[in-house]
């Protein structure tokens, strides 16, 4: 099952890295308006997911990954609070997707732990404790 889900992640996360650069312009308006350069933190963010996806696949990068992926996960949170927070409407979604309701978003930041903890029990660095 592990392996099933750390492949699914790693899925995941190379999928919404190439998102980063094919629909760059979604990204940008959910970055804090007070962030510098924000073409530049969704390319490097995008970027970074990717490789990060493809990392947690690899035994030799597996655990590094996942202490990169938590590292994610809380770098890109106040962009979801801010997105949260300022209600934001995203302009240039595709017309068969609806935007985010305000629940949605709410129930979204919570989510952020259920990435976290499994980045961590796929890398192998959240282990059931070996019985003694």
């Amino acid at each position: 099952m592990r392996d099933v889900l750390r492949w699914l992640l790693g899925l995941v996360m190379v999928s919404v890295g190439i998102l980063h650069f094919t629909a760059d312009d979604l990204f940008v308006q959910i970055v804090p308006p007070h962030f510098p350069s924000p073409y530049v933190l969704v390319w490097l963010s995008g970027l970074i997911e990717a490789l990060l996806g493809v990392a947690l696949q690899l035994p030799v990068t597996r655990r590094r990954a996942g202490f990169g992926l938590v590292a994610l996960y809380v770098a890109v949170f106040p962009a979801n609070v801010y997105m949260t927070l300022a209600n934001v409407q995203l302009h240039g979604l595709p017309s068969y997707l609806a935007q985010p309701s305000p629940l949605a978003l709410w129930l979204r930041l919570p989510f952020q732990l259920v990435f976290i903890a499994w980045a961590l029990w796929v890398s192998g660095i959240w282990r059931k404790p070996e019985a003694s």
